[in-house]
């Protein structure tokens, strides 16, 4: 009998170690040997970006959220259509994302430091993490390691990001499938502190009745930022997010929704919905608890099924995979 327990031992500690090992490839300062300034440069050049076009640091929170829900933290997001497979970013889904140009400003200040080292997916997540901090947001650790998807997800696009009209239970059900719960989800959606909503996303509400949901004068102030019912696409019409402190990831959001002053009919759901709206009335009354929980959750998307070793690959440039 202990002969047979020991060679059971002797069978399982590999696979012990091994699931250990999977574990901890996303890990902190992962470049610390390999390219030790990499997380400076990207602090850097995310600085840089910021003071001379502020929205990006919104896009890089953004960019995460993209890329992370639709399968992996892999950067997928970033890849152009090529060789006949057509890029994410075409997706109705990702509709109104920009600045995708910026991340290769970083990856080149990178690749010039540190040749063929840091991966696309590990510049989405730190510029995410110090885009934040330019926005008063949380201070997050973020880990890395995380390598580059060869492939774009496309088809999975429309099925694992919420739409802007989606039940709460919908929405929920999505972020929990990748370990965010409800209390989490409520914090991310703090997200829409900042930033602004194209009027294609918004007239539904207002047209050809204004949805009764909605304040009055804030549905007035609405009409005016999207003045007909089938706005172009390619003009500029947005409204923003938050109209008092509209570059600051804080609890207004959460102020706004309270008071039915929010843009999507998803906000609105939160404060509807008795699963949500507990955690929104905490936010709205404190700031701290907001940034932490926002945190918290970001920290669980960033990780959502990560590739490692041998997984994927670190691009050269991240609008495309490696040459063979």
């Amino acid at each position: 009998m202990a002969n047979n327990y020991n060679q059971f031992l002797l069978l399982l500690l590999p696979l012990l170690l091994h699931i250990h090992y999977v574990r901890s490839e996303l890990q902190l300062n992962y470049y610390s040997e390999s390219c030790p300034r990499a997380e400076e440069i990207i602090k850097e050049q995310v600085a840089q970006l910021y003071h001379k076009h502020g929205n990006t640091a919104v896009s890089w929170v953004r960019n995460l959220f993209h890329d992370c829900m639709v399968k992996s933290c892999d950067a997928s997001i970033y890849l152009d259509t090529a060789n006949g497979q057509e890029s994410e970013k075409t997706s109705p889904k990702n509709f109104g994302m920009r600045n995708f140009k910026y991340v290769e400003t970083i990856k080149q200040a990178l690749e010039s430091e540190c040749p063929n080292t840091v991966s696309c997916a590990d510049i989405v997540a730190l510029s995410a993490t110090y885009g934040l901090l330019w926005l008063g947001g949380p201070r997050v650790e973020m880990r890395t390691g995380r390598k580059d998807s060869k492939e774009s997800h496309l088809t999975e696009v429309e099925s694992s990001i919420p739409n802007h009209n989606d039940s709460m239970s919908s929405v929920l059900s999505r972020f929990q499938s990748i370990g965010v719960d409800t209390e989490g989800t409520v914090a991310l959606f703090g997200a829409h502190s900042v930033g602004r909503v194209h009027c294609v996303n918004l007239v539904h509400r207002l047209y050809p009745t204004v949805d009764p949901t909605l304040d009055p004068d804030y549905a007035k102030y609405l009409k005016g930022r999207c003045p007909t019912p089938d706005p172009d696409p390619e003009a500029v019409l947005y409204s923003r997010n938050d109209r008092e402190t509209t570059m600051i990831l804080d609890n207004m959001y959460y102020k706004n929704i309270l008071n039915h002053k929010g843009l999507l009919i998803v906000d609105q759901e939160l404060v509807s919905d008795p699963t949500t709206s507990p955690f929104v009335e905490k936010m709205a009354a404190d700031n701290g608890y907001f940034h932490d929980q926002f945190a918290r959750a970001l920290l669980i998307l960033s990780e959502n099924n990560p590739l490692t070793g041998d997984q994927g690959e670190i691009r050269k440039v991240c609008r495309y995979v490696n040459s063979a």
